[in-house]
């Protein structure tokens, strides 16, 4: 790595002094086109996906057909390997090859490559080409900045939107609710006593194997597997962009509060509601959800929607293969906090990192290219393809995806993702639209329980926006490890006895602000009320 970024900062020596980086308005640009033919280079990534080729089909032909009918311009595409994209961008900024539009999902490596002027600072050509720019700014709206350098006001890259956002749900399961004659839990106490109705009903739950009961299920991962239980501890207060800031954690694990919903999670374990050894299984493990798929669970926490993937091999199916047609998880959302509210954390709207390598000399041909990717009819043309081959409607006007085996109408991503670099997710411009749709697109499910489990996601849900005040000095090398402390830290203290939590979890929690934490949370502090005070 050493000699690569010492091959890197060589080439760009050369480059510096070789490649005249356009930053004035363009002379042969009249009347939104380019008088002469321009060329650009667009990164794509390529999975290797059976039956398709990902820079030749028709999806890169409309690309190309339109770019050069509406500016004049020429497009390229250049394949990078999606799986060690990483190695490949450094190894192509080394060469001076990377495509004029490139993208990652590795925005720590743009930094670094922005320091070493291996990437363009975006702000100038933004400032100055904002006016054709309209489309892009409406579709990414903060996103165009979120990169920004509120102090050098530099902007490394401008950043794709994720459009589904929806993360964590809260399954039950709907026939044993049934079966005992209780409501769908809406409120934490009732989801409680659901969970000991489980326990306390085991037989006629279970039967014969009234022994492997399960009331709620988790693996060691408590801070993903238990998150909305535990954020609904959060005092609503707390729940703002400032103090996802300030105590930066992805399982909000630092956050007021949490620690209570910890110590119910140590009742809940101590009266055998949740699985007595979770903390053995690690992600990659699958006798956890071996279990879901036996029968023998209750209740759990994961992916929006994750009981419904995999179709023959989803726990939906599955269940219902061992249990019956009735046996089916739904979505349920009775965690409010404080305020009476059921928030939850839902993913943010960043998704890739866009950006121009040093070595790019056509920067308004490349944000025109962006920018036409912006626009809805594109991006819906390269998202839904050809009617009666990419996607038919269904008698209620539901679009239905249909994916061709092989050929030039095949899509080598999901949603033609590696393709529209702006967004990730379907987007047919209306929500209510779009969940119809991607409730078609689960085999062996019923569109009800996608629709149901894409809304409880979402309701009350919290999407931090960003807030760039530059590198935290406190976190280089240490964030792994303190992520490891804290997954500790959640299992001992939910394994601990009730009388003994409270010494436990101070206990861990010394030893993980000591660790780094502390100096991570005072540097945060810091930095926050800097910039915008107390």
């Amino acid at each position: 790595m050493k000699k690569l970024l010492a091959l890197l900062l060589s080439t760009l020596l050369v480059v510096s002094v070789m490649a005249p980086i356009a930053m004035a308005a363009d002379d042969g640009f009249v009347d939104g086109k380019f008088t002469d033919t321009r060329t650009i280079t667009v990164e794509i990534f390529d999975r290797n996906t059976e039956g398709s080729v990902v820079d030749d089909n028709v999806f890169t032909d409309y690309i190309k057909e339109n770019m050069l009918n509406e500016y004049n311009v020429e497009v390229v595409f250049q394949t990078t390997p999606r799986w060690t994209e990483g190695d490949d961008i450094a190894n192509y900024l080394a060469a001076g090859t990377a495509s004029d539009i490139s993208y990652t999902y590795n925005d720590g490596a743009i930094h670094t490559y922005f320091q070493q002027d291996a990437v363009l600072d975006l702000q100038p050509l933004l400032d100055e080409y904002k006016d054709y720019l309209t489309d892009l700014y409406d579709f990414l709206g903060s996103n165009m900045t979120w990169k920004t350098d509120p102090y050098t006001g530099q902007t490394e890259c401008i950043v794709a939107r994720r459009m589904n956002v929806a993360r964590i749900n809260t399954f039950v399961r709907k026939d044993w609710l049934d079966k005992l004659g209780l409501a769908v839990p809406t409120t934490t106490q009732e989801f409680e006593d659901m969970l000991y109705a489980f326990r306390d009903n085991a037989e006629l739950l279970l039967g014969d194997e009234a022994d492997k009961m399960i009331p709620y299920s988790m693996t060691d991962d408590v801070g993903w597997r238990a998150n909305n239980i535990l954020y609904s501890f959060v005092p609503d207060e707390y729940t703002t962009d400032k103090y996802n800031f300030i105590y930066n954690d992805d399982r909000q694990f630092l956050l007021p509060g949490v620690k209570e919903g910890v110590r119910m999670l140590n009742k809940w374990y101590n009266d055998g509601l949740i699985l007595q050894d979770f903390s053995l299984y690690a992600a990659g493990d699958a006798t956890e959800y071996n279990l879901l798929k036996a029968g023998y669970v209750g209740a759990v926490e994961v992916n929006w929607d994750d009981v419904y993937r995999n179709a023959e091999e989803s726990v939906h199916y599955m269940l219902q293969q061992s249990q019956g047609e009735d046996a089916v998880f739904i979505a349920v959302d009775p965690f409010k906090n404080d305020a009476g509210i059921t928030k939850k954390v839902n993913y943010s709207s960043n998704d890739r990192w866009i950006f121009f390598p040093s070595t790019n000399t056509e920067p308004l041909a490349s944000l025109l290219y962006l920018n036409w990717m912006a626009k809805f009819e594109n991006r819906f043309f390269l998202q839904t393809g050809v009617e009666g081959i990419n996607h038919e409607y269904t008698e209620d006007g539901t679009l239905k995806a249909i994916p061709p085996e092989a050929g030039r109408y095949k899509m080598s991503s999901s949603n033609n993702i590696d393709t529209t670099m702006i967004i990730n997710g379907l987007d047919l411009g209306d929500v209510d639209k779009t969940a119809a749709s991607m409730a078609l697109g689960y085999a062996y499910v019923a569109p009800e329980f996608i629709k149901t489990a894409f809304a409880a996601a979402l309701n009350n849900g919290v999407s931090y926006g960003n807030i760039n005040l530059g590198a935290i000095a406190a976190e280089e090398g240490i964030k792994t490890v303190l992520a490891d402390k804290r997954d500790v830290v959640l299992n001992v203290s939910i394994n601990a006895s009730v009388e003994d939590f409270d010494a436990v979890w101070d206990s861990g929690m010394a030893d993980y602000m000591a660790s780094g934490g502390q100096a991570i949370l005072d540097e945060r502090m810091a930095k926050y009320e800097a910039a915008f005070g107390e």
